[in-house]
């Protein structure tokens, strides 16, 4: 495995982790981080998307706030730490950063020019974001929060989404799901699947909340709309 380094549109530059396939050129998939970097699970996530045959690609997007950020949700103090750069974070030049790496990747001499995104939590809101903001070919989220204030920007969609949505979500109420479903059903580019009885972060392993039969059918899920949208 490797790192990218990804030259941002306002200056600067921040690495990514890069993980290859067994074949290239190949698709490529960004993996956008949660509030707690890129760490040991996304560096996994990358590693799993890998071995399915996805150049997968995870950059920090905490980098304007502190490089190289490497937390878990083990520890009160991690925690602590975690949602205070979430509170920290520009989602808009977040975006600027994701759609860099995009290019990047779409650039990169191990990609076919197919490129789509997968995010969870924070970055499942990001992978949203950018099936409104980007061209990338299909884009997942995994129990992303926040979406019920940004359906407005929804009009834009123009590539596949698959959300997957808990529906005991902590974070992401009853009514803010009743109002994702109402403004999202219509949209024929738009899948939304819901896991009852499942929590916030039910694909992490090692969570709080992990359920192993949710995230295998999530993640099952989610390589079939990678093969049919990234092909």
């Amino acid at each position: 495995m490797a790192e990218l380094t990804i030259q941002a549109a306002d200056g600067g530059n921040f690495t990514s982790y890069l993980a290859l396939p067994a074949q290239t050129p190949a698709p490529a998939v960004l993996v956008i981080q949660e509030i707690f970097g890129v760490n040991q699970v996304m560096r996994d996530t990358c590693d799993w998307l890998a071995k399915e045959g996805y150049v997968a690609c995870c950059p920090d997007i905490f980098w304007r706030i502190e490089p190289g950020i490497q937390l878990t949700d083990q520890t009160e103090k991690e925690l602590e730490r975690a949602f205070e750069l979430f509170g920290l974070f520009d989602v808009d030049k977040g975006i600027e950063d994701i759609r860099a790496t995009l290019s990047a990747l779409r650039q990169h001499e191990s990609t076919n020019g197919k490129a789509g995104s997968v995010g969870y939590c924070l970055g499942g809101k990001l992978a949203y974001l950018m099936a409104c903001r980007s061209d990338a070919d299909a884009n997942i989220a995994y129990y992303g929060v926040g979406l019920d204030e940004l359906l407005d920007e929804a009009r834009n969609i123009s590539k596949p989404l698959l959300l997957h949505i808990a529906t005991e979500d902590k974070f992401v109420s009853k009514e803010a799901q009743a109002k994702i479903h109402q403004a999202l059903d219509p949209n024929s580019l738009i899948t939304l699947h819901d896991y009852e009885r499942n929590d916030h972060a039910f694909a992490r392993q090692g969570g709080e909340h992990y359920d192993s039969q949710a995230t295998e059918l999530a993640n099952r899920r989610s390589l079939d709309f990678f093969k049919q949208h990234l092909a």
